[in-house]
């Protein structure tokens, strides 16, 4: 990495963020995606974020936040539901990678969170395993529609904001990784249509944050 090579949670944070503005203004830099950096990396990674995002074919990490390799520690899913599997993926990335922040990454028009509002709705539930995926959704839909926030940017901000505090709440080693101020856990929404990310939720980043869209 050429910006930091150790980011504080905070720093790190913002060199994702200034990627996703190159990326809305069409002006990219591709950073580290040459022959260079590719023989630099083959030994070992060290990566300065985890992205943990949902597995739409529309949110590839390192386009839409202009990042090369060894960059970022990439954990997807649909719905970015979480599993052991997901846990342990970004336990790997803090413990073991040292990262220094975490990213939870959903965006609009998510086919797993309007697959939870229908079945909520009509009681139609998919077959097979992708059932499984909008039953973990669908508490980030009860919950949203509890709190008066029935709009679909509000759901989607609801079902990142959850997945923050549920990564914190069932993996004890990140969250003793907040508390002691190494790595941040921050929920981005994105925008498919401008490519923009917006905050909103942060756990462990400096008071200097700015403010939380709900």
């Amino acid at each position: 990495m050429t910006e930091f090579t150790s980011p504080t949670p905070r720093e790190a944070f913002e060199l994702l963020l200034s990627g996703n503005r190159r990326f809305v203004a069409g002006t990219p830099e591709h950073p580290n995606q040459d022959a260079t950096r590719r023989s630099e990396i083959a030994p070992a990674q060290r990566p300065f974020a985890v992205l943990f995002g949902c597995s739409d074919s529309r949110l590839a990490a390192e386009i839409i936040f202009d990042r090369g390799l060894g960059d970022l520690f990439v954990v997807r899913t649909a719905g970015h539901v979480v599993g052991a599997e997901v846990l342990g993926s970004v336990e790997y990335g803090v413990e073991v990678l040292d990262c220094p922040l975490v990213v939870v990454l959903g965006h609009d028009a998510c086919g797993a969170v309007a697959a939870a509002c229908a079945a909520l709705d009509d009681g139609a539930l998919p077959a097979g395993y992708i059932r499984d995926v909008v039953e973990r959704v669908t508490p980030s839909v009860l919950a949203a529609r509890a709190a008066g926030r029935l709009h679909a940017d509000e759901i989607l901000a609801e079902h990142v904001t959850l997945t923050v505090d549920l990564l914190l709440d069932r993996s004890r080693l990140l969250a003793e990784r907040v508390t002691a101020g190494k790595t941040a856990v921050v929920g981005l929404c994105y925008r498919l249509a401008d490519g923009s990310a917006r905050l909103v939720a942060a756990r462990g980043l400096d008071s200097a944050s700015p403010p939380l869209i709900r």
